[in-house]
C-alpha cells in the first residue's frame, strides 16, 4: 500500500479554462456577421415580362422596380424619374455597379426609356432589364 497516492493532497485538481474560446466564437460570429452581403430587394412586387435569352447577373448592383402605374421604387419607396439620377450617381461613385431594372410588363415604353436615360446621365455604365426566365 506503499504506492496509493491521495490526490487530494499531493495534486490540485485541473480545470479547462473555456474563456478563450468563448471569446474565440464570439470574434469569428462578428466576422461572418460583418462580411455577409445582403441582396436588397426593390420592395414592390412586379410582373415581369418573360425572356428566352434571360441571364443570372451580379448579387451587388442597383435594383430599380418600374411599377404597372409607372412608379419607379428603390428600396421600398418611391423616387419618381427625378430621384433616379442622383441615387444612381450617389451609388456608382462607390463602386462600378451596374444598374438593373425591373419594368412590369404592364408599364409604359416610355417610362422604361426615361429612366435608362436618367441612368446613364447619373453615370452608369452596365444598364440591364430584368425579365422572368421563359418557361421552355
Amino acid at each position: 500500500m506503499k504506492f496509493r497516492r491521495n490526490l487530494q493532497d499531493t495534486e490540485e485538481l485541473s480545470e479547462i479554462n473555456i474563456s478563450p474560446l468563448i471569446d474565440m466564437v464570439f470574434i469569428l460570429l462578428i466576422f461572418f456577421i460583418v462580411t455577409t452581403v445582403f441582396v436588397e430587394e426593390t420592395g414592390v412586387d412586379v410582373d415581369k415580362p418573360q425572356a428566352a435569352s434571360a441571364q443570372q447577373l451580379e448579387k451587388n448592383s442597383i435594383l430599380i422596380a418600374i411599377t404597372a402605374k409607372n412608379q419607379i421604387v428603390y428600396g421600398g419607396r418611391e423616387i419618381g424619374i427625378a430621384g433616379v439620377r442622383p441615387l444612381v450617381s450617389r451609388l456608382t461613385t462607390r463602386d462600378d455597379m451596374p444598374v438593373i431594372i425591373q419594368a412590369d410588363g404592364a408599364s409604359q415604353a416610355g417610362m422604361l426609356v426615361r429612366v435608362i436615360d436618367e441612368c446613364k446621365l447619373g453615370g452608369a455604365k452596365n444598364v440591364s432589364l430584368a425579365s422572368a426566365k421563359s418557361k421552355s
